[in-house]
Order: C-alpha cells, then structure tokens, then sequence
C-alpha cells in the first residue's frame, strides 16, 4: 500500500521496485495533478490496482484508510518515495512465503544517489504485517501526526528483514529544511491538542540535543557534508517544532 500526492519525482522508482513482488498494488490520493496517476494507472498491466482518491485526512488516519483497503494476505507498507532494494525484495518474498506475523525494515536515506549509512541510523520501522492480525484488531497503524506507524499486540512475533528500504525524500537539504517545517508544524498542533507544553529552556536545549544525538551519537559525521546538514536540519526540525509548541501554549 502507498499514500501518494504528487510524487511523479519518486513514485515510477517505488512502483518499479515492487513490479514483481506484489500482486495488488493499493494506492490512496489525496489529490495528485502532476502525473502520478497516470503512473499508478499503468501498472495494471502487470498487477490489480486499488486507487482510492479522496482528500487528506493525517498521516494517521491516511495510512489506515489504504491499509483498511488491502485485500491479499501480507501487506507491504510504502511511502511514495520508498523505493525496495533487491536483497528487501527477496528478504520480503521470503517472510510472506514463511507466513510471518509482522516485520520491521530499517530504511535508509538516500541523498543525491548516496545512501547516507550513518544519519539517522539505524530506523527500523515495522512495514510488513499480516492481514488476518488487522482484520481481528491485533495490528493497526497508529501514532500521533505527522508520526504513524504499525502496531501490534503484545505476543507478536515481529522480524527483522535483510535488505534496506530507500528513502528518496529530497534532493536538497534546502528542501528538507522546509519538509521539516511542515512536520514540526504538524507535530506542534497534535502536542498542542493533547495539553503537552514546552518552555523557553526546552527550546534552547532540545535542539543541541538533537544536534548533538545526529552528529555525534548516530556518527552522521562521517556521512561528510550531508552528515553534518542532516544534523542540522534535525536540530531546526526540533527548534521549530518547540517554538511553535510555546507560541500555541501562550495562546490557550
């Protein structure tokens, strides 16, 4: 299953590296206009395709409604600019040929073509569960946006796949600056609603905290240049995330 709107930079390598592997391809829209679903729309020449089209609804409530959509036994969870490399792909075939409850991947960024092997690494995400568990309410994607993710009951077993999972978010680190405003904004608002604060020590600490947890904890140095944005970028991703929180706080 994808969640798509507008990916036309991303989505014909996330497509390609499932041709093969999945049977049903579910796709939900949430209002592409620059070519994706003529994209989506020509790989029913080699599987079904589910295109459910409607507006956005989170990323929590998004990725649920697809998930609620798929049909076959095992679903494999993508976002649109998550492309699967081989060794996934087979590690994948495996776990459905196992019958497998659930698995987790560890997706890796790519950056300009190099896969960035140290920022924010590792990052298991589980992306591969069992449908029978969904159907009987022991699975379900769950979180607090813009952060969702599986979840299942206590009991399951969930591996770890072989293979990484690319993700191809942004050519630029100017661009992932912005990406980071959009989800620090997402992620004040829900904190906000739940009656989390924040405060003025908070906001000068948190970000030297995630500065120094990328750069140095992680080794995002020794991704070079892009090691050393990456960091910084999280660092802004949480300084805006903070300032935003305190600003809803003195309004309330």
């Amino acid at each position: 299953m994808i969640p798509c709107r507008n990916n036309i930079r991303t989505m014909g390598r996330v497509l390609e590296s499932v041709r093969g592997l999945c049977s049903q391809l579910v796709v939900i829209d949430s209002g592409s206009t620059d070519g994706t679903l003529e994209l989506i729309e020509s790989c029913r020449e080699w599987c079904e395709v589910v295109l459910v089209q409607t507006h956005w609804r989170g990323f929590v409530r998004t990725s649920s409604m697809a998930l609620g959509a798929c049909t076959r036994g095992h679903t494999l969870w993508l976002d649109s600019d998550e492309p699967v490399s081989d060794e996934l792909a087979e590690s994948v075939r495996d776990a459905v040929g196992r019958g497998v409850a659930a698995a987790y991947v560890n997706r890796v960024v790519e950056f300009q073509g190099t896969l960035l092997v140290h920022s924010w690494q590792p990052e298991w995400r589980m992306r591969l569960i069992r449908m029978d568990l969904v159907h009987a309410g022991k699975a379900r994607i769950t979180g607090i946006n813009p952060h969702n993710y599986l979840e299942v009951d206590d009991g399951i077993v969930v591996e770890n796949l072989k293979g990484i999972l690319i993700h191809d978010s942004f050519e630029s680190f100017s661009e992932h600056l912005f990406n980071q405003y959009g989800l620090a904004k997402a992620s004040a608002i829900s904190l906000h609603e739940m009656g989390k604060e924040t405060n003025a020590l908070k906001m000068a600490l948190s970000p030297l905290w995630s500065f120094f947890k990328q750069a140095m904890l992680k080794g995002s140095w020794r991704d070079g240049r892009a090691g050393w944005l990456a960091a910084s970028t999280s660092s802004a991703g949480t300084l805006m995330k903070h300032m935003m929180l305190y600003e809803l706080g003195k309004k309330s």
